[in-house]
């Protein structure tokens, strides 16, 4: 059934078709997951014992991991209290989003990091699971749950069987064996495959005997096969997402260790993607540490990054273009360009359509941002599209969407109707770095192509922009062509600065907590005006700001804004 799902894609009515069939699938797949005999398959071969100790390189929290030691699971601003030793399995979560945090075990490193109070807890907390959740369940069983507890589980399986008992070390065995078995089971496209065989394949090398040498032999097989398409030849994520290339990453690295613990040699096809992952997150790595929040990725705090990076021999300089993504840097400025369309079809399902957004760091402060919206995010769909980044929006329209209803429980929200059609050139000589852009998201609706331009003078360190909206047709006579639209260019502010209209009501001083000058972003906008927007840190929105340059655009004639972005000079000046 599923090599058949791609010839659907193309016949009239392609994405409800899609659906359709893949509901009809996937109520065939949780059928079957919860049939004995698939139990009794994902049971055998038994694992013998334990043969490796994986480490998870992702930092860790003591402080979260004391917290659960008393009784408090806080997970996406959410909190449950169990009190000591309580139970959080027999109650209801508090939310949905906090529910996937508890039954992927994300907490288990930091409660591991406690010491042997922590470990005695998470051996009690993981048997409870399984005396409640160990047989199929379609929540607690789902792959996006199941691929991270696994990975966890399996991380963390060393140390919880060191206090246990035999028989309780058997039940931990068995039951990471028939996760990441049925995490094979359970790859039916390209999207996340390579993170799932990733961590069935490190539940391989945890488990000693036929059970883990058969995990292994197939999860590398998988792997191979996913890395191929997943990790682009120079080293970008399918799904244009930073985030999602450094998390690859570090469970890549988790099972390149584990390997060299069990004797086993790395594929080349794993290898060449670390390698090429390695780059890519090198130049994701903004000047703060963190990465952008463009394409359904947060920027992740200094140390997440750096420890992804802990094994580069060197350090080298980034190239300046990768993944569809551009780099400008002077002595204080560093500006980031989405170059190019987001991610189609089933990759898209966290894609934004937010076309030639930017990113723009002041003396490796963040000043310019995105909303930074993630699946993580405890926030609305519509903040995957333009209004949402720092780029130009016209009218109340977009340009794509995410999949709503029916079509997105089946398919996810995935989107549809995005642009396809970017362009970027770059120009750089000694004094000035330049990148002309244009994208024609805005073409079907309005007939205008949005085209922006950025210009970085390295001598003096300031940022000029243009953005201009074109007809893409000749001027005709219809009246209709010289219809109005409204325009904004948004530029998304970062929590910590702040952002006060001067007195000419053009001029907006950005000053970031303790910079005494501070940034001016003059402009010849119509309006403008600083209004409420929303950051998105750890998956829970912050308030913030975002100022907004508003304009009209004649359909036969388009309209520009010019801008720029310069140091403000201190007062009273030096003498």
């Amino acid at each position: 059934m599923a090599g058949g799902l791609p010839a659907l894609s193309r016949l009239p009515g392609r994405v409800f078709l899609l659906a359709l069939a893949q509901g009809l699938q996937r109520q065939m797949r949780r059928e079957w997951f919860g049939n004995p005999l698939h139990r009794w398959l994902l049971a055998r071969p038994r694992p013998e014992g334990l043969a490796a100790g994986p480490r998870n390189p992702r930092p860790v929290n003591p402080e979260a991991g004391r917290r659960i030691l008393d009784g408090r699971f806080v997970f996406g601003g959410a909190t449950l209290e169990t009190g000591t030793r309580g139970d959080p399995w027999d109650r209801p979560s508090p939310t949905r989003r906090f529910a996937a945090v508890l039954h992927r075990f994300d907490w288990m490193p930091d409660l591991l990091s406690t010491g042997d109070a922590g470990a005695a807890e998470g051996l009690r907390l993981t048997l409870d699971w399984s005396r409640v959740f160990g047989r199929w369940n379609g929540f607690s069983w789902a792959p996006e749950v199941l691929e991270r507890r696994t990975f966890n589980l399996a991380c963390a399986a060393t140390t919880l069987c060191a206090r246990a008992s035999d028989a309780e070390t058997a039940l931990i065995t068995l039951d990471l064996a028939r996760q990441a078995r049925h995490l094979l089971d359970s790859i039916d496209g390209p999207v996340r495959a390579a993170e799932r065989a990733v961590a069935a394949t490190l539940a391989g090398t945890v488990l000693s005997g036929e059970a883990g040498e058969k995990l292994i032999d197939r999860g590398l097989i998988a792997l191979e096969r996913a890395l191929h398409v997943t990790v682009q030849p120079d080293g970008g994520h399918a799904s244009r997402s930073p985030r999602a290339a450094l998390e690859l990453l570090l469970d890549l690295q988790a099972l390149d260790e584990a390997l060299v613990q069990r004797g086993i040699a790395a594929p080349d096809e794993m290898m060449r993607a670390m390698d090429r992952l390695t780059g890519a997150v090198r130049f994701f790595t903004l000047a703060d540490g963190g990465l952008p929040d463009l394409q359904g990725g947060e920027a992740a705090n200094r140390p997440y990054v750096a420890a992804a990076r802990a094994s580069e021999a060197a350090t080298q300089r980034p190239p300046v273009a990768r993944n569809g993504y551009q780099r400008l840097e002077a002595r204080s400025l560093q500006i980031l360009a989405d170059c190019a369309p987001p991610a189609q079809g089933a990759w898209s399902v966290a894609a934004c359509a937010q076309p030639l957004a930017i990113e723009v760091l002041a003396a490796g402060r963040r000043m310019i941002v995105a909303c930074a919206w993630s699946p993580e995010a405890n926030g609305p769909q519509a903040l995957r599209l333009a209004d949402a980044s720092s780029t130009v929006c016209v009218g109340d329209a977009s340009c794509g969407e995410p999949l709503r209803g029916f079509r997105a429980n089946a398919l996810g929200p995935r989107l549809i109707d995005a642009y396809d059609a970017v362009a970027a050139q770059r120009h750089e000589t000694p004094q000035a770095l330049w990148l002309e852009m244009s994208h024609d998201g805005w073409v079907p609706r309005f007939g205008l192509r949005h085209e922006r331009r950025l210009f970085l003078d390295l001598a003096a360190d300031e940022l000029r922009g243009e953005d201009r909206l074109t007809p893409v047709a000749e001027p005709s006579g219809d009246p209709e062509a010289r219809r109005f639209v409204p325009f904004m260019v948004r530029f998304h502010v970062h929590p910590d600065v702040r952002a006060s209209l001067a007195r000419d009501g053009k001029s907006v001083l950005l000053r970031a907590e303790g910079d005494e000058t501070g940034w001016w972003l003059r402009n010849d906008a119509q309006e403008v005006s600083v209004e409420t927007s929303v950051y998105f840190q750890d998956g829970l929105p912050k308030r913030t700001h975002q100022i907004v340059l508003r304009g009209a655009a004649r359909l036969d004639a388009g309209a520009r804004v010019r801008w720029k972005l310069a140091a403000a000079e201190a007062w009273p000046p030096p003498h």
